[in-house]
């Protein structure tokens, strides 16, 4: 996984808001060998904003997902969908933690759930969307979920005043 910072973010940026493919494959195969082929019987992503598609025209993290079912040798089936709300991004840490309005498809509840889903995602910023997904998944019967993403933000030190350490 990349640091979502300096050449980090900025394949990552290329791919997301300027559909540039050329770092697609490279990513996909990269977020592979972060998986054990054996712990999946299919993958999945976390979906953007219905606005954010229309916008780009495609969704990044249903991209990265076929790249790496596709490097696993598994199926990739969209088993969430996200309510209209705004997109994390821009958003501040506090109000990202609460995470997108996320569940199930419909669609996928008419099947039995798969066991163990790899759920894909571009960048991890607080982890709060892979939680409520996971979540979600979770309640439909998946027993074991990986969370694989192309990126991440840094972690950011919390720093707190002479006067809070001294209290």
């Amino acid at each position: 996984m990349l640091v979502y910072d300096g050449l980090g973010r900025e394949l990552v940026a290329r791919l997301k808001y300027r559909n540039a493919r050329t770092t697609l494959r490279w990513l996909a195969t990269q977020m592979v060998l972060l998986v054990g082929p054996s712990d999946v019987d299919l993958v999945t992503w976390i979906p953007t904003t219905a606005a954010r598609r229309r916008e780009r025209g495609f969704d990044q993290a249903q991209l990265l997902a076929l790249g790496v079912a596709r490097g696993l040798h598994r199926p990739c089936r969209p088993l969430l969908a996200r309510a209209h709300g705004p997109p994390q991004t821009g958003r501040t840490g506090v109000e990202r933690l609460v995470g997108p309005a996320l569940s199930v498809r419909p669609s996928a509840r008419r099947h039995p759930p798969p066991r163990r889903v790899v759920l894909v995602d571009d960048v991890i910023t607080t982890g709060s969307t892979f939680s409520v997904a996971a979540r979600a998944l979770r309640a439909a019967g998946v027993e074991r979920i990986v969370a694989v993403a192309a990126a991440r933000t840094p972690l950011k030190r919390i720093r707190t005043s002479p006067e809070a350490r001294v209290r």
